[in-house]
């Protein structure tokens, strides 16, 4: 029996490095920080609706509800997930799961789930389709939790790492380990080996392997995905509310794919920006002849590798003989930085 493919776009961060133009109401997946025509969760969307049709998901909190919804007026309402409450990525993958268990009914098990996120930069979507079927096809015929890997392309220090292991074919091995956000000489130690790759926060499983890992490595959670899919079943989302309180927040890194005794990973076909800070859009966006980038109505003078986002819809931002700086603009807050202090940012926010 062959397997049915769903994805889960991961859509209830809040993007605090991006303030001003980020808000908790308007978080950056709604903001069009890699294309000056689509947002990055409508890019997302479109980029894996290809692959699996109308198994389509998307999982973002009980606040953004309403404004995921509206955000993606094509997909039905019920495919959009709202947590009742903020449990890191683990709690994301919970509900998730218990959702698609609850409403898929004996099957679940022969279901096939991409698991993306809303808030990166990835181009071509032909290559980045192609690398998808073969981390679901992976998943699917070795039972592996398998994620994608990112070639470094320098030594980022804001990035986790994968140790690469035992050939698994084309550009898929084992993942000897997961690595968390090193130190500038250990992320230079990490590629000058060879063996380590990004870890870009996307993973494929088949349903009923996830479930099986998940019991092996949190038992608790697994029995929480089993009690709120039952609630779910019964049409009770107060007592699945109540169930995933009970949860532990956690990333689904930390709780699971650091901890299974099956996982994979291959490396990713396509170019790649986890989108992080205002000073990436540097590498998301076009750029002019000085390297300066821009979104909204301006003007720029004399400047050279400036980053500038005017969210206003009746004023012209203009900016006069700088560089390496980050402007970004509303109506009713304005940022200015050195491009060198745009992590800082995330400090800024209310």
């Amino acid at each position: 029996m062959g397997f049915r493919r769903v994805a889960v776009i991961m859509a209830g961060g809040s993007g605090t490095r991006f303030w001003p133009v980020s808000t908790a109401e308007r978080p950056k997946q709604f903001l069009r920080l890699a294309s000056p025509s689509a947002s990055l969760l409508e890019q997302s969307v479109a980029r894996i609706a290809p692959v699996v049709g109308d198994g389509l998901f998307v999982a973002t909190s009980e606040p953004l509800l309403s404004a995921t919804r509206s955000a993606l007026p094509n997909l039905d309402p019920s495919r959009v997930i709202g947590e009742p409450a903020r449990k890191n990525t683990l709690g994301a993958l919970v509900w998730a799961s218990a959702h698609l268990i609850a409403s898929i009914g004996k099957s679940w098990r022969e279901v096939a789930v991409a698991v993306l996120t809303a808030d990166h930069s990835i181009s071509p979507d032909l290559a980045f389709q192609k690398t998808v079927d073969q981390a679901l096809t992976l998943a699917e015929e070795s039972g592996a939790l398998v994620t994608i890997g990112i070639r470094p392309t320098r030594p980022a220090t804001e990035y986790g790492y994968i140790e690469i292991g035992a050939g698994l074919g084309d550009q898929a091995w084992v993942a000897q380990r997961f690595a968390e956000k090193p130190d500038p000489g250990t992320a230079k130690a990490f590629i000058a080996t060879g063996n380590y790759l990004w870890n870009s926060g996307m993973f494929f499983w088949t349903l009923g392997s996830f479930m099986d890992q998940l019991k092996a490595a949190q038992p608790e959670a697994a029995h929480i995905v089993d009690e709120v899919a039952i609630a779910l079943g019964n049409g009770d989302q107060t007592v699945a509310a109540k169930n995933f309180e009970k949860l532990t927040g956690t990333s689904i890194d930390y709780a699971l794919m650091e901890k299974a005794s099956n996982v994979a990973v291959v490396a990713a076909g396509f170019e790649w920006d986890d989108l992080g800070s205002w000073d990436s859009l540097s590498r998301s966006l076009p750029s002019d002849d000085l390297g300066n980038v821009s979104q909204g109505s301006m003007r720029l003078v004399d400047s050279e590798r400036c980053v500038v986002y005017n969210d206003t819809k009746d004023q012209r931002v203009t900016v006069l003989g700088m560089e390496d700086v980050v402007v970004a603009v509303t109506d009713g807050e304005v940022l200015i930085c050195k491009k060198s202090r745009a992590q800082d940012v995330r400090n800024l926010a209310d």
